[in-house]
């Protein structure tokens, strides 16, 4: 086992606790069988995507286990906006479900899973394309523009992606209010994208004339 798969490994007891953190201290009941599902839904594209990546590509699997943090003061302070968007977005729909703000059916718990997993199928087209899709933004030596796949539709495929994912979680966990979740965890990804691309545009070459040839961002035909 690599040093990076190590690191894996060693990463999910705390991916574990922060879940159980998150989703059942605010629940105040393991009685949830809603986020035991979301558990089993969330958890296990990602692992096998990982064992994927190990197998198929080492250098991007590296890319995303190595580093999670932005070294960038902007970025750290995106990626901080992200994390806190994303903690209230998921305790707000516990809240919901716990104290029966609005109702969701289980056929619209599972739908929730459905667009969590689409997601992550999205995401897994993305990283077949693109080898370098680091956790962080930063550029490798020999890293060049993609514009073939998903990048020939929109330049952030994998945030479009991550959106989908997201959008899934509030419904998943037996919410309809977190939902609303999704408006400043929207407005996060977009200002990460538009500082991203300005980066790129300074700092990889031929990224300039892909922002003319490929218009839309994130939704095609849209914006």
């Amino acid at each position: 086992m690599t040093s990076m798969a190590k690191k894996m490994v060693a990463q999910m007891p705390l991916a574990l606790g922060i879940f159980a953190v998150v989703v059942f201290v605010p629940a105040w009941t393991l009685r949830y069988w809603q986020a035991w599902v979301f558990l089993g839904v969330y958890l296990a594209p990602l692992i096998a995507m990982l064992l994927y990546l190990m197998k198929k590509d080492p250098k991007l699997f590296e890319r995303r286990v190595r580093r999670r943090w932005e070294t960038r003061p902007t970025q750290k302070i995106i990626q901080f906006a992200m994390l806190i968007t994303f903690i209230a977005m998921m305790v707000s729909s516990v809240l919901d479900h716990r104290f029966g703000w609005s109702h969701v059916p289980a056929y619209a718990v599972i739908g929730g899973d459905a667009v969590v997993v689409l997601g992550y199928a999205m995401l897994f087209f993305v990283f077949r394309e693109n080898t370098y899709t680091s956790a962080v933004i930063e550029i490798d030596a020999d890293q060049k523009v993609i514009s073939t796949g998903p990048y020939a539709v929109v330049r952030h495929p994998m945030y479009s992606a991550a959106l989908v994912m997201v959008a899934g979680f509030a419904p998943a966990l037996g919410s309809w209010w977190g939902l609303l979740g999704m408006i400043p965890m929207t407005a996060v990804i977009v200002w990460r994208l538009l500082d991203e691309e300005k980066f790129l545009a300074a700092s990889l070459p031929g990224y300039t004339e892909y922002l003319r040839t490929v218009k839309y961002r994130l939704v095609p035909h849209v914006w």
